[in-house]
């Protein structure tokens, strides 16, 4: 089992990096009515272990005997019928999944889920909870349609289900879902509160850690908890007992995208541009998120550019990133950001230069 699955809390209790937010939900679950909620903050700041939790605070270890399984739906949609398949995972108590995964069909599926489980209500036995729970993932890349019936449904179920939503950014989430929720807000965790999780594990796993060495992995990590976990174990792969100097290695894809941008630095044509469109495949078929690329592509490009391009550059980041999340092939307007980012340097190339 990963470190990150292994030493995660699962507890409120045992929660140590968001303490104030940690007692505030077991105030909720003492409370004995949870509203809807809605969870957002950046990527492994630590939500999903908030939860994970939560769920176990209001239903006891019954909710961490779950089960994986690919369900079909068969979904009216008017005048045809409309078979999706999607992964869940669920207990007695709790669903959990992405209705993101169905693309442009994700209203069907949040109409037919929440409506399928507010049918099956469970009993109240002994004062219990009387609702199911049903957690949303990535509910930020829902389509407006989507959005719009999850909060009708939201209304019209809310005496057998309560909805968990989970974010990136609740500003891609209508005002109309947001105001329905409590919104909690969770922060990157900082990086002392990083060097301090990575210590506690190595104090589990009996590891001595040379001076400065979590702090260097919590620096390479952004602030993002479950990747500077990923670090750790990664070096402990490698090798053991650490080196005070030893190399963080960074992530296979962030390695990969690094290696992208340098041959995108190096030749603009399109010979170069079609052979890194089959890298840009090849991440995304590794289920790599778009934007992430796009993100990290960014970032790599503007460590070996000219102060004058940079402004240019990042405008048309932005653009195609904002296109990418309108249109539904992500390789298009990566091919895109590059092709552009390809002319403008060699403009400047010819005008330095030429």
């Amino acid at each position: 089992m990963l470190w990150v699955d292994k030493y995660r809390p699962k507890t409120l209790e045992k929660i140590t990096v968001h303490e104030d937010i940690a007692r505030n939900l077991k105030k909720l679950v003492s409370e004995q009515d949870c509203p809807h909620l809605l969870f957002y903050g950046p990527s492994g700041s630590g939500k999903k272990t908030l939860i994970l939790a939560l769920i176990r605070q209001m239903f006891g270890a019954g909710a961490e005997k779950v089960k994986l399984e690919n369900k079909m739906w068969k979904i009216d949609a008017g005048s045809r019928t409309l078979e999706l398949e999607l992964k869940m995972l669920s207990s007695t108590h709790h669903v959990e999944m992405n209705p993101s995964d169905a693309g442009f069909q994700d209203r069907y599926v949040v109409q037919e889920i929440i409506k399928e489980m507010a049918k099956n209500r469970p009993i109240d036995t002994k004062g219990k909870k009387g609702f199911k729970v049903l957690v949303l993932n990535e509910v930020d890349k829902l389509s407006r349609e989507a959005q719009h019936s999850l909060r009708r449904t939201m209304e019209k179920y809310s005496a057998s289900c309560r909805l968990i939503l989970c974010c990136n950014s609740s500003s891609k989430v209508t005002e109309a879902v947001r105001s329905r929720c409590l919104n909690v807000r969770v922060n990157a965790p900082t990086e002392e509160e990083i060097v301090k999780v990575l210590e506690f594990i190595g104090k589990k796993e009996n590891l001595t850690l040379p001076a400065g060495f979590a702090a260097r992995i919590a620096a390479q990590s952004n602030r993002n908890l479950r990747r500077a976990v990923l670090f750790f174990e990664t070096c402990r792969v490698q090798q053991y007992p650490f080196a005070a100097n030893q190399a963080v290695p960074p992530l296979d894809w962030e390695q990969y995208v690094s290696e992208i941008a340098g041959d995108i630095m190096k030749e603009q044509s399109p010979k170069r541009l079609f052979s890194v469109r089959g890298k840009l495949y090849e991440l995304l078929v590794n289920c790599i998120p778009p934007e992430i690329i796009l993100k990290k592509l960014l970032s790599e490009l503007l460590r070996k550019l000219d102060s004058e391009l940079k402004h240019e550059v990042c405008h048309w980041a932005a653009h195609y990133e904002h296109k990418m999340r309108l249109g539904s092939k992500p390789i298009f307007h990566l091919e895109a950001f590059v092709a552009k980012f390809m002319s403008i340097y060699k403009e400047f190339l010819i005008a330095s230069f030429g």
